[in-house]
């Protein structure tokens, strides 16, 4: 019985732990660096982490835990938003506009994608959309396609992510008969003439 009292103990501080972490890094944490920080194996510390996310699914919580990528992060609910405005001035940082999005959509299921490739699947030129996304961290450069010119090659980010509340990639919603595989293949051929 004493043993289990204490086990309770250790475990409702290796929390209280793990939620001071997230809290104060303010980015996502991944699990080595808080498996190492509580000295704690890494099954231990997703075992924390489940309870620290049911925790914040109550819904008197305005925060919650999200996965992000290959990490965790503390962040405020959704619906937590509208009493955010008054006191945060992000500036509408993440309205984005109708070729920015689609921009946006292209890199997220086409990654890594180039600018040359974008613009043939978007019909327009890509410059201003690619580079706003880059400024509001959504999209970064992965480095250089092998082809002519070295082209710079774009994905997304873990700010992406977090964005569009999804841990990974994986979870974008699955286009129809393989569209994405499609537009590649023939943005890729029509612009490296492969």
């Amino acid at each position: 019985m004493e043993n289990e009292n204490l086990e309770n103990v250790n475990t409702a501080r290796l929390q209280a732990a793990a939620e001071s972490i997230l809290f104060a890094s303010g980015e996502k944490v991944t699990l080595d660096r808080l498996s190492k920080a509580l000295n704690v194996d890494k099954q231990k510390t997703r075992e924390i982490l489940e309870m620290l996310s049911l925790k914040y699914e109550d819904e008197a919580s305005g925060i919650c835990l999200k996965d992000i990528g290959n990490g965790y992060q503390l962040c405020t609910k959704e619906e937590m938003y509208p009493y955010l405005t008054g006191v945060v001035n992000n500036e509408h940082k993440y309205q984005l506009t109708d070729s920015v999005m689609e921009t946006l959509s292209i890199i997220a299921y086409r990654q890594p994608v180039t600018r040359v490739e974008i613009e043939k699947i978007r019909g327009v030129s890509s410059d201003h959309a690619v580079n706003r996304l880059v400024d509001l961290g959504l999209v970064r450069e992965m480095g250089r396609l092998d082809a002519p010119g070295k082209p710079l090659l774009f994905g997304t980010t873990d700010e992406f992510l977090r964005c569009f509340g999804i841990s990974s990639k994986s979870e974008l919603p699955v286009l129809e008969n393989g569209a994405v595989d499609g537009f590649r293949e023939e943005a890729f051929t029509e612009v490296y003439h492969v």
